[in-house]
This record gives structure tokens, C-alpha cells and sequence, in this order.
């Protein structure tokens, strides 16, 4: 029985570590008035007829602080590209040199800064909420366990380990708020 708690409670740490995960990559998606290739990461390119990830047709690099270059294997994919970033809805247009799709970040507002960090700390909301779900999960399946004859006490243990995992993912997840936050109200 011992056993089976522990290999349920690793479970749950792993599922607190994928809301973790998950809170990371939405994050690198908000651009703070920087550029970044994380930004392109979710753009499929119909590549002959197949949605391909953009960075398997292409070559994407900073030029500058606020410019991406993107230059594709295959300069018939231009276009293609092109379409693409349209369709993403980043808020950017890209510019097709014949060479390269360059794009260019433009400087964000105050407003618009304002309204990036209420999204950043509704996709902390969303993850914690996951954590609080997984913990739940877990004391559940503690106290079946108690009810079926794990011992108490040994319950009550498992139940701040699970408390002590749950604060330390959402620690995690504060460090990783207030550093996007101080990104994006970097002038």
C-alpha cells in the first residue's frame, strides 16, 4: 500500500510539473516588446501541401533586439510564410525582401503593457488552479487509502508532503510570474 501511495503522489508531482511546463511555454509566447523565435514556435507553414513547423522550412534569427529574420530553405516557401504569420495573428506584418521575411517588434504601449502582464497573471491563475485540482486529486485518494487501513498518522504525513509540493510549485510559479512581469514593463 505504501508503495502505491508514493507512486500516485510521483504522479501527482508530475502533473504539477507539467502545469509548470505548460505556464512556461504560454508564457515565452507573450512578447514584451522584444523579439524572440520563441514567438514563431506555434506557426505551421504549408510546406508542398503539409502543415510543417516553421523552423523545419526555415532559418530564423535576431537580427536586432525587435527584428526576426526568417530565410527559407527553399525561396518558393516565401510566400508561404508570409501567409502564415498573417494567419497567426501575431499583430505583426512581415516583410518579404525576395531573401528573407523579416519582421519587426514594435515597441509596446503602456496600455498594451498593462494588458500583457493581466494575461500573464490569468495564465498563473490557470495554473495554479491546476495545482489546487492535483491536489485534490491527491488527498482524495489519502484518505480512501486511510479509510481502507493506511494508518492515519502516516495520511496525515502524506497530506503535507503533498501541501509542501504544492507550495513549492507555487513558488515556482510566482518567480516565473514576477519575471515576466519586470520583462514586460521594461521600457
Amino acid at each position: 500500500m505504501e508503495k502505491y501511495l508514493t507512486d500516485y503522489i510521483a504522479e501527482g508531482k508530475e502533473l504539477m510539473q507539467k502545469a509548470i511546463d505548460h505556464l512556461q511555454n504560454e508564457l515565452s509566447h507573450i512578447r514584451a516588446g522584444k523579439a524572440s523565435p520563441e514567438m514563431l514556435s506555434d506557426i505551421k507553414v504549408d510546406a508542398y501541401g503539409t502543415p510543417t513547423a516553421l523552423q523545419h522550412v526555415a532559418n530564423i534569427s535576431l537580427v536586432d533586439s525587435r527584428t526576426i529574420a526568417i530565410q527559407p530553405w527553399d525561396k518558393s516557401q516565401l510566400k508561404a510564410i508570409e501567409h502564415a504569420i498573417f494567419a497567426s495573428n501575431l499583430g505583426i506584418t512581415p516583410m518579404n525582401d525576395g531573401e528573407f521575411v523579416r519582421l519587426t517588434v514594435p515597441p509596446l504601449t503602456e496600455e498594451r503593457r498593462i494588458q500583457l502582464v493581466k494575461q500573464t497573471k490569468q495564465y498563473g491563475e490557470d495554473a495554479r488552479i491546476s495545482l489546487r485540482n492535483t491536489r485534490h486529486k491527491l488527498y482524495e485518494f489519502i484518505k480512501n487509502e486511510v479509510k481502507e487501513g493506511y494508518p492515519e498518522d502516516s495520511g496525515k504525513r502524506r497530506e503535507k508532503e503533498v501541501d509542501d509540493m504544492l507550495h513549492e510549485y507555487e513558488d515556482k510559479i510566482k518567480e516565473l510570474l514576477e519575471a515576466k512581469e519586470k520583462e514586460i514593463m521594461t521600457v
